[in-house]
């Protein structure tokens, strides 16, 4: 750790890994503040697809950055970046710990890297143009070009994820150079943070995939569904029509598919959801990896994490 830079810890990982809990107790034991790096908690009214921590989950733990924005809106990692570095300046301020936690690797990424986007500039109509295509051609046509334009910034997005697809393809029209490039070029300045991530993953996939499975079926028990037919129902969501959990249930709204079918979809989906989560945060040579044999074993999960910690002297 660098004496003369701010202090930020992270906990990172891919979906049901355990990171809500864990950075709310890493925030009770060194006096920190949540700030979410999660892409869908953002929005308001995406509670339980999003797995929104409880009130009762956060221990009176302040949570930022968290069921702030409507959903018509859409978000991009500048922004991030942007709100985050405040809300950490304001809980450096105060003498408290910034506390990132999540699983949208591009936002961390971003944030304690110091990726710069100021240079990856605009084009508006060109921008329309491919809302346009995807409308006409489908979502997984347009992504083809990203293949085909930039594998390696293909490989970390989903095809679904228009917004990221969009916004790489742009970038690419506007500065003739891969995004991909761009991105590593970025990072080339020095982070004015000094930072230690904590990385949570299972050490046999199957256990995490089961996870996975259950706690989608603890959602749909929770109210998932009527939570989902209610934002069908409402206005666009734009970003936020990305999420997992709400778009595989539209066939069953629109009768096209049964809830059971649909369900499994959700299934399928956060699997490979974490699946890439963990291909992106593999290529972080910097995080500490805390390997889960048996998620049940919390304290063990919380001691492993301590003395990562402990490493780099963060308190």
């Amino acid at each position: 750790m660098t004496e003369n830079k701010p202090k930020v810890l992270a906990v990172c990982g891919p979906t049901a890994s355990g990171k809500t809990w864990l950075g709310v107790e890493l925030a009770l034991k060194y006096g920190g503040e949540i700030v979410s790096a999660d892409s869908m908690q953002i929005y308001k009214g995406m509670d339980i697809a999003s797995a929104k921590p409880s009130e009762e989950e956060k221990k009176g733990v302040p949570h930022h950055l968290m069921d702030f924005l409507d959903r018509d809106v859409t978000f991009s990692a500048a922004d991030y970046v942007r709100l985050a570095r405040e809300k950490i300046d304001d809980i450096l301020s105060r003498g408290r710990l910034p506390i990132i936690v999540g699983g949208t690797g591009l936002y961390i990424d971003s944030l304690l890297n110091n990726v710069n986007f100021s240079e990856m500039k605009s084009d508006e109509e060109y921008r329309k143009s491919l809302y346009d295509y995807a409308a006409e051609n489908g979502n997984e046509a347009l992504y083809e070009r990203l293949v085909k334009a930039d594998p390696e910034a293909a490989e970390l997005i989903h095809m679904n994820n228009l917004v990221r697809v969009i916004r790489a393809l742009e970038v690419i029209h506007v500065t003739g150079r891969k995004f991909s490039d761009l991105k590593t070029e970025s990072r080339l300045v020095e982070s004015p943070y000094d930072s230690v991530i904590i990385g949570l993953n299972a050490a046999d996939r199957s256990v995490l995939y089961d996870r996975i499975n259950q706690r989608v079926d603890i959602m749909v028990e929770m109210g998932l569904i009527e939570e989902a037919r209610q934002l069908w129902q409402s206005a666009p969501m734009k970003t936020a029509a990305n999420a997992i959990g709400y778009k595989e249930l539209i066939p069953y709204f629109e009768n096209e598919m049964s809830l059971p079918e649909c369900i499994d979809k959700i299934k399928q989906e956060t699997r490979r959801y974490a699946k890439r989560q963990l291909t992106w945060f593999r290529r972080n040579d910097s995080i500490e990896w805390v390997v889960i044999g048996d998620f049940s074993k919390k304290c063990e999960i919380f001691e492993k994490s301590q003395k990562a910690i402990a490493k780099y002297g963060i308190m």
